[in-house]
């Protein structure tokens, strides 16, 4: 018997999110294994991988063939969320993409997607531009639940746990960089990153604003400093 796929520490991370007996949507699935792995656990009653690139798809359809799950996992091929339809998916993962990238994804969807489930879940892996994310997630109506910071392949990440709540507020810039990252094992180091991400930003930035990035990476490191493990 074939052994599930092995995820790397972000997609463990995403997976631990999903909630069992969901309907599941892997949003730019890649590969796949993120969709076979949960299939595999018996935790969804179904998962639909979908992937904007065609050769992405097909290695992820190729898999789901080869552990025998195409009975609960169903491929599309399509852009964001417009393989889904309202109402059909219980928690989403986005994965892989910038947070940029995702912030357009969520755009993009009419009211009517987030209106048909009041009691979805969205499950983010922003590759870059965390603090972005989550400003404009704050600024249109999500609410961040819960981060995960991990380390895999030498790189720290968040894995973004949210709901949409219709409540609008613009963060603060210290809010906006640490979020709900601030517990767990690779929390501190996950923030020392971003601190010194600010750092090098304020390098190059006017004096006024190479003064305000500094303080910020200053309160936090005091962030990173003050962790619970």
């Amino acid at each position: 018997m074939l052994q599930p796929p092995v995820l790397d520490a972000r997609l463990a991370a995403a997976a631990a999110y999903v909630r069992p007996g969901c309907v599941a949507a892997d949003v730019g699935c890649d590969h796949g294994r993120l969709s076979v792995a949960l299939a595999a656990q018996g935790k969804c009653r179904k998962i639909i991988a979908s992937d904007i690139r065609s050769a992405p798809l097909a290695t992820a359809q190729r898999l789901v063939t080869l552990h025998g799950c195409g009975d609960v996992v169903e491929c599309r091929l399509g852009a964001g969320l417009s393989v889904l339809r309202p109402g059909e998916a219980d928690d989403i993962v986005i994965a892989g993409v910038s947070g940029v990238t995702v912030c357009g994804m969520l755009e993009q969807a009419p009211e009517a997607f987030y209106a048909a489930k009041p009691d979805m879940r969205f499950i983010f892996i922003p590759a870059t531009k965390h603090p972005f994310l989550r400003r404009w997630l704050a600024q249109h109506g999500f609410t961040l639940l819960d981060e995960t910071p991990v380390l895999a392949a030498g790189r720290y990440y968040t894995v973004m746990h949210a709901a949409y709540t219709g409540g609008t507020k613009t963060p603060d810039p210290l809010w906006c960089v640490v979020g709900r990252a601030g517990r767990g094992p690779h929390a501190a180091g996950y923030l020392a990153r971003e601190a010194m991400l600010l750092k090098k930003e304020a390098r190059g930035a006017a004096p006024e604003e190479s003064k305000r990035l500094l303080a910020l990476a200053a309160a936090v490191e005091e962030a990173a400093n003050t962790c619970q493990a």
